[in-house]
C-alpha cells in the first residue's frame, strides 16, 4: 500500500474508534441525538502536506505564508490548532477577523479579502496591520484616503479575476467572465487601469487572484495563477522596479468527496504551478494561500442517531438528527454535493450486511430533507448511528437554523494505547439560547406599539 493508502487508512480507522468511543463516552445519546467530531491528527497532517508541497518547489528562504479561509471552518479552537501548525489566516468579514484575532493569530499573518470591505473594516484592518486586497477601483479609491490619513503597516495589493472560466458549480466558479469577484482582467481598459494603478501607488505590492473552488478543474486553476505572475512581471517592468513583491494566488483545491483518498493533492498542486509559472517559486516574489476545504473537509465527521425507521414506497428509510441544519448545501443541491454515509450500530460499531438501498433523512420539516437518497447500505435499524464524512468544512460549523433546530457540539477527538481522548470545540447549543437568538428577551415588544 501507499504511504498515502497508508494515511488514508489510518484516517479512517481513527474515525472508526472515535465513532464508537463518542457512543461509549456519551457524547451521543437519545437526548444528545448528533455530535460533530474533529480528527486532530488528521488536521496536523493536513497542515504538514501543505508546508511540505510548497517547501518542495520554491527556492530557499521565499516567504510563504499559507492562511487558512476562516469561512470554511470558522471555529476559534480549530484557528488555535492551526496557528501551531504554522497556518495563518484568510478573513472576508468583521466576524472572520474577530475569530482569527481571538485565536491568537497576529494581524501579520492575516489577509483581508471581501467584496463589500466597508469604511470601518478598512480602518480596523490598516491600524492592525492587517494585509488587504482591494476588490474593485471603487474599494481602492477608499484605501487611497485612508493611506493619505494615517500610516499603516498593511501589505496592499489588487485582486484581479483572470477571466479564465468555470467549474462545474456554477455558484462557486470565481474566475468567470462575470464574477463578482475582483477586477476583471480581460475586460476592455482593465489590464492598463490595473498597471496604471500599482505606478501611481508605490505601497501596492500584492497581486491576488483566487481561480479555484470545488469543482474547478487544475488546469484553469493553474492557469488562472500563471496568468496572474504574468502580470505581475508587467507591473514590474513598467514602473520599472520590483515593486510587486508577493502573489497571493488563493486557495480552492478541490476535494474527493467520493473516497477516502485526499486527491488532489497539495504536492500534486504545487508542482503543477510550478511548471505553469516557474518564475513564480525562484524566490523573487514571496507567496500568499487561502486554501481552506482541502484543509479540513476530510477531518470532520457529523454522526447521528437513527431515532426512527421505516418504508415508503417499498423503499426502506432511516429517519436521523442530521439533515438541513448541518448540511444545507447537500440537501438542496445534492448533485453538487453528494456526501458519504458510513453506517454504524447502535455501539457505535460499523454496520456489516447485505446493502439495501435505503433514504437516510434529516428531522426538519419538509420532503427533501435528506443526507442521501437511494443509498445502498447495510440496513439501519432504530438506535443505530449514521456518519455524514467529509463534512469537516462547511458543514458543521455552518448552521442552519431550519425548525428552529439546535446547533450540534463539536468535539475535537485524538487517540492513544489509552483510548480516544475528547476536547470540547463548540458546546451544544441550548433551547435557552434559541429563544434568547429568537428575541425571547423582547417578547413584548412588538404588542407596545
Amino acid at each position: 500500500m501507499s504511504s498515502a493508502g497508508t494515511s488514508d487508512a489510518a484516517r479512517v480507522s481513527r474515525r472508526d474508534d472515535a465513532v464508537r468511543a463518542a457512543v461509549e463516552q456519551g457524547l451521543i445519546a437519545p437526548d444528545r441525538p448528533v455530535v460533530a467530531l474533529l480528527d486532530v491528527a488528521g488536521i496536523r497532517a493536513s497542515a504538514a502536506a501543505l508546508h511540505a508541497a510548497f517547501d518542495a518547489v520554491t527556492a530557499p528562504g521565499t516567504p510563504v505564508l499559507h492562511a487558512f479561509a476562516v469561512k470554511a471552518t470558522p471555529l476559534v479552537p480549530v484557528l488555535r490548532l492551526l496557528r501551531e501548525e504554522g497556518v495563518g489566516a484568510e478573513v472576508a468579514s468583521p466576524g472572520e477577523l474577530a475569530l482569527a484575532r481571538a485565536a491568537g493569530i497576529p494581524p501579520g499573518r492575516t489577509v483581508l479579502d471581501s467584496p463589500a470591505k466597508t469604511p470601518a473594516e478598512l480602518r480596523e484592518a490598516l491600524a492592525l496591520g492587517v494585509a488587504v486586497n482591494a476588490d474593485s477601483p471603487q474599494e481602492l479609491d477608499r484605501i487611497d484616503a485612508a493611506v493619505r490619513s494615517a500610516a499603516t503597516a498593511s501589505p496592499l495589493g489588487i485582486r484581479v479575476n483572470p477571466q479564465v472560466g468555470g467549474g462545474s458549480i456554477e455558484a462557486l466558479s470565481t474566475a468567470t467572465a462575470t464574477s463578482k469577484f475582483g477586477v476583471a482582467l480581460r475586460d476592455e481598459g482593465a489590464r492598463a487601469w490595473i498597471v496604471r494603478a500599482y505606478a501611481d501607488r508605490p505601497w501596492l505590492t500584492r497581486l491576488h487572484a483566487h481561480s479555484g473552488s470545488q469543482g474547478m478543474p487544475l488546469a484553469l486553476m493553474t492557469r488562472g495563477v500563471a496568468e496572474t505572475y504574468a502580470l505581475a512581471e508587467e507591473i514590474n517592468r513598467h514602473v520599472g522596479r520590483h515593486q510587486v513583491d508577493t502573489v497571493d494566488i488563493g486557495g480552492g483545491l478541490p476535494v474527493d468527496f467520493t473516497s477516502d483518498a485526499v486527491e488532489p493533492t497539495f504536492a500534486r498542486y504545487a508542482r503543477l504551478l510550478a511548471e505553469a509559472a516557474p518564475g513564480l517559486f525562484h524566490g523573487r516574489y514571496g507567496l500568499v494561500t487561502e486554501f481552506g476545504r482541502s484543509l479540513l473537509a476530510k477531518h470532520g465527521t457529523v454522526l447521528a442517531r437513527v431515532e426512527y425507521t421505516k418504508s415508503a414506497g417499498g423503499r426502506a428509510v432511516a429517519v436521523t438528527h442530521a439533515g438541513v441544519q448541518v448540511a444545507t448545501r447537500t440537501v438542496y443541491a445534492p448533485g453538487s454535493w453528494p456526501l458519504r454515509i458510513a453506517a454504524y450500530d447502535a455501539k457505535g460499531r460499523p454496520r456489516t450486511g447485505p446493502d439495501v438501498v435505503q433514504d437516510v433523512a434529516g428531522p426538519a420539516c419538509f420532503a427533501g430533507d435528506l443526507l442521501a437518497e437511494g443509498r445502498a447500505l447495510p440496513l439501519l435499524e432504530q438506535g443505530d448511528h449514521v456518519a455524514a464524512l467529509d463534512t469537516g468544512a462547511y458543514y458543521f460549523a455552518h448552521h442552519y437554523a431550519y425548525n428552529s433546530l439546535a446547533r450540534p457540539g463539536v468535539y475535537g477527538y485524538a487517540g492513544d494505547a489509552a483510548g480516544v481522548r475528547f476536547a470540547v470545540v463548540r458546546e451544544p447549543q441550548t433551547l435557552d439560547e434559541i429563544v434568547t437568538e429568537s428575541g425571547g428577551p423582547h417578547a413584548g415588544s412588538l404588542t407596545g406599539l
